[in-house]
């Protein structure tokens, strides 16, 4: 998700923001599932499926978000 982003700018968020470190677990949990949901390993309702990419979705734009913020104060 941070690819372009510089890992130890990403690393001091993920040590000293615990909301921010909270919400990345979260999108990294989602993208594990809907991963393992996709190719069948976790049996899910399509309807399941998309909801989970809603909210990895808007877990990674307010992730997106809080960086830039970061960034820019």
């Amino acid at each position: 998700m941070f690819e372009t982003q510089p890992q130890n700018e990403i690393n001091a968020l993920l040590q000293s923001d615990s909301e921010f470190r909270r919400l990345y677990q979260r999108h990294q949990k989602l993208d594990r599932q809907v991963a393992d949901a996709l190719v069948g390993a976790l049996p899910l309702a399509p309807s399941a499926v998309a909801q989970m990419k809603r909210e990895k979705l808007a877990a990674k734009e307010r992730l997106l978000r809080w960086y830039e913020q970061r960034r820019i104060n």
